[in-house]
């Protein structure tokens, strides 16, 4: 009997190990804002000094910028490329390049190229997310077997992580401000060449968690994220809005969507706004979870720490996210290569792997996440057959004037179809813009009926 009540608490033991991930300890922690950043990136430049030391990263605008307009100067518009990475000597550089990168330059060797700029770790924060990044670190757990997040406060929660989905919480949880609105055109690239406008739409993004009053800990029910879209282009999409919100246990909260559709004049509820539902925001072009590169519950699959690696990856893309005519940006087969500025990164690398019995699209994905903003940068996906399917890229430009990391646009390679969606371009309007939170009654499901006459 003895012997039975043993097994059962070793069992019983066992099952919590897996459901709750402990705190780094205190000693471990000291690393931040020692050997390590207060978020948990390498201060130090790399050994050959392509990739500088961290020293606060960029928080003063430049004498052109304008407060409140959304559009932000580059900073770095005199500097000329290092180098170009072109189908012709790719190999110099293949440690360097994702599998996307390399597939993209060995299919059109005489129109993609890289041209990797001076490496600027221009990201910064706020005091209070920094300080609260430092005390997660010895407090925030994992529960649910890394499904969700307790104990955490309004910052990252795992800067010194351990496992696949303490990363992934971190891009999920990454800082980008309180709550800032943007407006974009979506186009869908064919194997022609053909560009054809997906969406154009008005998004209002708000992190509950990132008041800058705030002071407790945050709720494991609480919502972390949520947004307001509405789409106003092309005349078929016009009119139709969606509310999402998630929380930081899904498994107990689980994603809660709400869409309005004019042609039914009501509100109603969305479960299938997730996973790999296609995304109508993209024409079904990519799928709900394929938005900033992975978001919503990390179930579906296993999640592998691998660890850090040296990447040449889009970065400080102010010239392509402010660039007004989209037609500029979209040519044939893959974006300007003009447009796109590309640096020398840290970036941590994540592999997903689809859990037996779960369904997706994606039967693998190897994420790629900056050490410096917990943003995922890129990311390469996988069919059934282990074959290379898409692979994704932002193109992040930091808000300089708050200051956030900023992700600002994003793009799609499908391989298999050998097209690719440009799923928001800014420069026709504004960037990102640091707004007031709106009133509590706009986040209410209700609230989407007013869409009908935008």
């Amino acid at each position: 009997m003895k012997f039975s009540r043993t097994l059962i608490g070793a069992a019983a033991a066992g099952v919590f190990a897996a459901t709750v991930q402990a705190a780094v300890p205190a000693e471990e922690a000291k690393q931040l804002g020692t050997s390590l950043t207060l978020v948990g990136a390498e201060k130090a430049g790399s050994a050959d000094g392509v990739i500088p030391a961290y020293t606060g990263g960029l928080t003063t605008p430049p004498p052109s910028y304008t407060k409140g307009s959304g559009i932000r100067p580059d900073p770095f518009a005199s500097e000329k490329p290092s180098v170009a990475v072109t189908a012709k000597n790719m190999a110099q550089y293949e440690s360097k390049l994702t599998e996307g990168t390399k597939e993209l330059l060995k299919r059109y060797p005489n129109t993609f190229r890289l041209d990797v700029y001076p490496t600027h770790r221009t990201v910064a924060f706020p005091k209070y997310v920094l300080d609260n990044t430092v005390r997660n670190a010895t407090s925030a757990l994992t529960t649910e077997g890394g499904l969700g997040v307790q104990k955490a406060y309004a910052g990252y929660p795992f800067p010194i992580p351990k496992t696949g989905n303490e990363a992934m919480w971190n891009h999920l949880m990454r800082y980008v401000g309180y709550m800032y609105k943007w407006k974009f055109d979506a186009y869908n690239v064919d194997s022609s060449g053909k560009a054809t406008l997906a969406t154009v739409g008005e998004v209002f993004s708000h992190f509950p968690i990132y008041d800058p009053k705030r002071t407790s800990m945050l709720g494991e029910q609480e919502v972390f994220s949520r947004s307001k879209i509405y789409w106003l282009g092309p005349p078929r999409r016009a009119g139709e809005a969606l509310i999402n919100y998630d929380s930081l246990n899904p498994m107990v909260q689980g994603r809660r969507a709400w869409i309005y559709l004019p042609g039914q004049r009501r509100v109603k509820l969305a479960p299938e706004v997730g996973y790999d539902t296609p995304n109508p925001g993209t024409a079904g072009g990519n799928t709900y979870d394929d938005a900033l590169i992975f978001n919503g519950a990390l179930d579906r699959f296993d999640f592998k720490l691998v660890g850090k690696k040296e990447l040449i990856v889009p970065y400080n893309c102010y010239k392509l996210i402010y660039t007004k005519q989209v037609q500029e940006v979209v040519t044939p087969n893959h974006l300007n290569t003009d447009l796109v500025r590309w640096e020398t990164h840290r970036v941590w690398v994540v592999e997903a792997t689809l859990k037996p019995g779960k369904r997706h699209i994606y039967a693998k994905r190897v994420f790629y996440l900056d050490e410096d903003s917990w943003t995922m940068l890129a990311s390469d996906q996988y069919d059934a057959r282990g074959q290379l399917f898409r692979s994704q890229y932002v193109f992040p430009a930091p808000a300089y004037e708050m200051p956030a990391p900023s992700f600002d646009e994003q793009v799609s390679y499908d391989f298999v179809a050998n097209s690719y969606s440009l799923m928001a371009h800014l420069g026709g309007y504004y960037g990102n813009t640091f707004v007031d939170p709106l009133p509590e009654a706009e986040w209410a499901p209700d609230s989407l009926t007013a869409a009908g006459v935008r």
